[in-house]
């Protein structure tokens, strides 16, 4: 049994812990604990729930409105890991100034970033957007039709990535890809990145977008194009999305050609 006085001698860490990690632990109440409980108690994954609460809030066939009814409920009511707001406006921005015409996204989860990168697009362009996880891809298919996009301006293709890309040309009809926007799991950021490389489908001026690459973080994608020089790039620094106090970031990558 430990004495108290033992315990009293080890507090002044444990208060210094907790208020260094406090953001953490906010984290992980909303994105875990809370998460697990309402699981239970609605029967619904957070994913289901989000899409009932866009449906009830959101106006259908507004892109501003669906992601709008989004951001409120992963900042007020349960947290979902979307490029959220702040990053979200920098992802916009290169949209606009880039005006891609092919566009492909890894990882449209519940289909928040894909309705954010879709209201976007010049006219006649067209966006390719994977998801691996069917659920997901059912509510993220939803949320693209209810913010007014049809099949001729995003196509939402349900399998793993690493099975899509090399079939990108062959099935899809794709000669090159404009952009590239990764937010999946952050362990394939790099293979995925080397597999466009050998496809062939990336051009002088592609470019890459690809979220948390500080948090949870992608240190194999950061020293691949560290060490590969195919590329132009930073990382624009932020916090986590519907988060304070954890620090993130987005790469953003230029496609220089093979040397």
């Amino acid at each position: 049994m430990v004495s108290p006085a033992i315990a009293l001698a080890f507090l002044p860490l444990l208060l210094t812990l907790i208020i260094r990690y406090r953001f953490y632990f906010v984290l992980f109440y909303r994105a875990v604990l809370v998460r697990s409980w309402k699981d239970c108690v609605t029967g619904l994954s957070r994913e289901e729930r989000a899409y009932q609460y866009v449906l009830t809030h959101a106006i259908p066939g507004d892109p501003d409105s669906i992601l709008e009814a989004f951001d409120i409920w992963c900042s007020k009511v349960e947290f979902i890991s979307n490029i959220g707001p702040k990053k979200g406006k920098i992802l916009d921005r290169l949209l606009m100034e880039q005006s891609p015409l092919t566009v492909l996204e890894l990882g449209a989860h519940c289909g928040y970033s894909t309705v954010r990168i879709a209201r976007a697009l010049p006219l006649g362009a067209r966006l390719y957007s994977i998801e691996m996880d069917q659920r997901n891809a059912a509510i993220a298919e939803k949320i693209i039709r209810l913010a007014g996009f049809d099949d001729d301006t995003v196509e939402l293709i349900v399998n793993p990535s690493d099975e899509v890309i090399p079939r990108l040309r062959s099935d899809y009809g794709l000669e090159r890809l404009d952009f590239v926007f990764m937010d999946h799991w952050k362990k394939c950021y790099a293979p995925d990145l080397q597999m466009l490389e050998g496809s062939g489908l990336l051009g002088k001026g592609s470019m890459i977008v690809a979220d948390n690459v500080l948090f949870p973080g992608a240190p194999k994608f950061l020293r691949h194009i560290r060490k590969s020089g195919l590329y132009e790039w930073k990382v624009h620094r932020a916090t986590l999305e519907y988060s304070k106090g954890i620090r993130d970031g987005m790469a953003e990558l230029v496609y220089l050609g093979i040397k």
